[in-house]
């Protein structure tokens, strides 16, 4: 095995320089060297990059937390991997030591550390990460389909918090990679109705391409009405996927409905009725990476029953990282996939 590599290495200020690294070797006892075969491009590392950054990471580290890989070599308390095992990433390290933690709400940790924003991620070709953040994945499962479980994780433990019954109607806000996750998610569970929301054109055809029920332009189409049309009284759930739209989100909803508050803006404020939260008996939900859903993610992905792979519309090499950053960044690609072992 070589002994350096050449990483994208994050500098701050939407920056990144291309360095030679030494290979991360196994230290600690827990630790796990993987080879990480591919890495997808998340909204995570759009915002990190973007200028002045919506989402905080340390100067210094290579980001990236979408990965699969295999195991090169595993540390001497490692019991649950071993060489040549297929692994996923599970990025988000808590304490487990917290008051949320100690609650089991470790997804609210307040002393966490996350691969790829505090610690060296997987835009890489090598990566060396604890053991409890790695889950081993069939290779049967088509890499571009494993590449997505950390991004569709996400959505099985968003899902949970809203009930939910086969054929119930779905309003999705932003038709992003999150949206149409969450539309395919749905579908499997056996929506009856799904509508996606988005201004941008080409997005609304992808998820039209992917057999939603309905679109809808909130520039040019009266999306309340629309639903209405559809169901009658709106929709059983609504799911805000880009994170500053519970305003429209409300008016969508039925009566009794419920409102799923997924996407992150921090900067954005906004306002919205309460009137008609409380009037119309509404349940809000925020929904913050779910709460130990990869389990279930996994099992899921290995049925087939949801190929997340039909969102992939590029794959760059690790060179041309910020190239795929600008493809998701212009709203060209869907879901870009870094092929981190080809340099290009």
């Amino acid at each position: 095995m070589t002994t350096n590599m050449t990483v994208p290495v994050f500098l701050g200020d939407g920056h990144i320089d291309f360095q030679e690294r030494p290979v991360p070797r196994v230290t600690g006892p827990e630790d796990v060297l993987v080879a990480v075969e591919a890495c997808g491009i998340c909204g995570t590392d759009l915002n990190i990059l973007a200028v002045p950054p919506a989402h905080k990471a340390t100067p210094g580290i290579v980001i990236g937390h979408e990965g699969v890989g295999i195991v090169r070599e595993v540390g001497t308390g490692v019991t649950t991997l071993q060489s040549g095992d297929r692994v996923v990433i599970a990025p988000r390290l808590t304490c487990g030591k917290c008051s949320y933690c100690r609650r089991g709400l470790d997804n609210q940790c307040t002393n966490y550390r996350t691969i790829g924003t505090t610690a060296d991620g997987a835009f890489a070709p090598y990566l060396a990460a604890p053991e409890r953040a790695l889950f081993q994945i069939s290779p049967d499962v088509a890499l571009d389909d494993a590449v997505l479980f950390e991004p569709l994780s996400c959505v099985v433990g968003s899902v949970k918090r809203a009930p939910f019954a086969a054929g119930d109607t779905v309003a999705i806000i932003g038709g992003g990679p999150m949206g149409l996750l969450f539309a395919l998610m749905y579908r499997t569970l056996g929506a009856g109705r799904i509508m996606v929301i988005d201004v941008a054109r080409s997005r609304l055809h992808f998820a039209q391409e992917l057999g939603v029920d309905l679109v809808a332009n909130p520039a040019e189409d009266d999306v309340a009405g629309r639903l209405r049309e559809l169901t009658g009284i709106g929709a059983d759930i609504v799911v805000d996927a880009v994170g500053n739209q519970l305003g429209m989100a409300v008016p969508l909803a039925r009566r009794g409905g419920h409102i799923i508050l997924f996407g992150l803006r921090p900067l954005e404020q906004i306002s919205v009725s309460q009137y008609a939260i409380t009037r119309h008996d509404l349940t809000i939900h925020g929904s913050f990476v779910g709460l130990n859903p990869f389990v279930q993610t996994i099992q899921l992905l290995e049925s087939r029953r949801i190929q997340p792979s039909v969102l992939v519309t590029h794959h760059v090499p690790l060179k041309k990282l910020m190239q795929g950053v600008a493809l998701m960044r212009d709203r060209v690609g869907m879901k870009v996939v870094v092929d981190t072992q080809n340099f290009g």
